[in-house]
């Protein structure tokens, strides 16, 4: 009788290779759970910016106040926000103002909070024709939107925070700590 040479994996070959990926796979799965959970939250502040940045360009495109809101009457974030030009400058949004963008609500186990005019009685973000933040009243110009998890409150790297100076500048910052000078809830850029 002749042997046959196999071309294939032997079951201790085929155990050894089943053993590496699982091993593999437990090491990669807690990075790949933070890289998602990151993912979310980046993608969630980059929504808010990008609403923010449409209006200010709306509003010197048009020479016109421009707004960004949440979307229900009870100044929750959590429920979406929309941007829009406010053609007749009632500082609210109605039928006669253009929408620019709009968001839906955000997931359940995100938290919104903010500062300034962004935790006023009405919540929102405006600019005036040259594009520089334009509170109403004796709201405070520079404003902090923070962004964070809730199921992640303690971790900072799970916090966003989206400054809007009173020169209309953006920027998004990750504290490092609860007194991170560089990335402060005061909205000061």
């Amino acid at each position: 009788m002749k042997a046959r040479s196999g071309a294939g994996f032997t079951l201790i070959e085929l155990m050894v290779t089943v053993a590496l990926l699982a091993v593999l796979l437990a090491v990669a799965a807690p990075s790949f759970v933070s890289f998602r959970r990151n993912s979310e939250l980046a993608g969630i502040a980059n929504n808010f910016v990008g609403a923010v940045n449409a209006a200010r360009s709306e509003a010197m495109k048009r020479n016109m106040f421009a707004m960004v809101t949440p979307v229900d009457k009870d100044d929750n974030w959590l429920k979406g926000w929309i941007a829009f030009v406010d053609v007749n400058d009632n500082q609210e949004y109605d039928s006669g103002d253009i929408v620019v963008m709009r968001q839906e609500a955000v997931p359940d186990f995100i938290s919104i909070s903010g500062n300034g005019s962004t935790a006023a009685s009405s919540a929102y973000v405006r600019y005036d024709g040259s594009g520089f933040s334009r509170p109403t009243g004796s709201d405070t110009p520079n404003t902090t939107l923070t962004i964070s998890r809730s199921d992640a409150a303690d971790d900072f790297s799970q916090k966003r925070r989206v400054i809007v100076a009173r020169t209309g500048r953006i920027r998004v910052c990750t504290p490092q700590s609860a007194t991170d000078t560089n990335c402060l809830a005061g909205g000061d850029s």
